[in-house]
């Protein structure tokens, strides 16, 4: 018998047992297109953690203020008021700290925007002029605010794109807004970064940290410096530069004692990436059961098959069928079996790719090598489930086979 009249022989009996065949099929193909889709589903958070992440800058440092203790309970990192806007001023030396670039001191707080008839609730940050090179923010509209305007406590707003556009504002420049009870002008619009999973980018606006500090928060402290350093190849340097200088100005000698916390942009990324890693391996082990579960069923229906079909093999080995024959005409069952339930499940991944985004606030991302990959799993799954149905029917003896009911 020859390869082509195997296949034939096994695409009939496929076909004359359709009900059957389609519930293995159905098992195979749920278990590889949870597998491409929560696979797709780490790989897509992944990729929304990093675009956050790298959208804050790039060689970019955090400083956060220390811990505070109120009564004998210690607040985490940032819950003190340890940082204020002369310590970015003296960061931003280049007599002390050679290797930063760029100082970008912040502060937040939650405002109602009004302008006419609209009002909107949005996050307002305090900050000086370079935050647009330091956290790679381009402007759509207008200008960003100066140093002088910085200086001069200028009552001077720049909004994202989702801000204004709720706030109806189809010409934004030149128009006055009130943050609270505060009159401001707007001079300019940020150019859109999109949206994560978490934080809509913009939805925002920014003031000069001097007014922010004077008008709306009442504090000489900052919630967070960013650092930018001239280059990754000086990170460390810039990092060492930025923890003497604050120590010497906070008065503070043994490192282990700082009242502050700088992060990496780096150590940020790698700990985001290693949680969703972490996820992503216990979601794809979950869907792998899956699959089990329809390798299972393809033995299941091939051993029924054999069953079914012992006077067939007697038949086919009296008249001169090899064990070798009957073996491989049964693998080619099982693993066109496997086929087609990867390309299924392959196909209904894609397809639920590209719709359950839409109910979801997370993207799911679909490889070639990884939808690939999947199908030559079905493959294999249908060959290995199949090897023990196959191999039994290539046992059975002729005269034993014919004499069965």
């Amino acid at each position: 018998m020859s390869w082509w009249d195997t296949l034939r022989s096994g695409l009939e009996a496929i076909t004359s047992h359709r009900m059957r065949s389609g519930l293995t099929v159905l098992g195979i193909l749920i278990g590889i297109a949870a597998v491409i889709l929560t696979v797709g589903l780490g790989e897509g958070a992944t990729a929304s953690v990093n675009s956050a992440i790298n959208s804050l800058g790039t060689n970019l440092l955090i400083v956060s203020p220390g811990s505070s203790t109120t009564g004998l309970v210690r607040g985490g990192f940032g819950s003190a008021s340890t940082l204020t806007y002369s310590d970015s001023q003296a960061l931003a030396s280049k007599v002390d700290c050679p290797d930063i670039s760029g100082v970008a001191p912040q502060v937040q707080r939650s405002e109602t925007l009004v302008a006419g008839t609209q009002n909107w609730t949005t996050t307002v940050y305090g900050s000086t002029a370079a935050y647009l090179s330091v956290r790679e923010r381009s402007m759509a509209l207008g200008s960003f605010f100066t140093p002088q305007e910085v200086t001069s406590d200028d009552n001077v707003v720049v909004l994202g794109e989702t801000t204004a556009s709720e706030l109806s504002l189809s010409s934004p420049v030149g128009q006055t807004i009130d943050i609270g009870t505060v009159p401001f002008t707007v001079i300019g619009v940020l150019a859109s970064e999109g949206s994560s999973s978490s934080t809509n980018q913009d939805d925002l606006a920014v003031v000069p940290i001097t007014t922010a500090q004077e008008v709306l928060i009442g504090t000489s402290s900052v919630q967070t410096i960013y650092l930018e350093a001239a280059s990754s190849s000086v990170m460390g340097a810039a990092y060492n530069e930025a923890t003497t200088e604050l120590l010497a100005r906070h008065g503070i000698s043994e490192p282990a004692s700082a009242d502050f916390n700088i992060t990496s942009q780096s150590s940020i990324l790698s700990t985001a990436t290693s949680v969703d890693k972490t996820l992503t391996i216990l979601l794809a082990g979950i869907a792998a059961i899956s699959l089990l579960v329809g390798g299972i069923g393809v033995m299941n229906i091939m051993l029924v098959s054999v069953t079914e079909r012992i006077r067939e093999i007697g038949l086919r080995k009296a008249l001169g069928a090899t064990p070798a024959m009957i073996r491989r005409q049964f693998l080619v069952e099982a693993s066109t079996l496997g086929l087609v339930g990867g390309l299924a499940g392959a196909a209904l991944g894609v397809v639920g790719a590209e719709v359950i985004p839409h109910f979801i606030s997370n993207k799911i991302a679909i490889s070639g090598p990884a939808t690939v990959g999947a199908i030559a799993v079905a493959m294999v799954i249908g060959v290995v489930f199949g090897v023990y149905p196959a191999s039994r029917a290539a046992r059975l003896t002729p005269i034993e086979a014919l004499r069965s009911e």
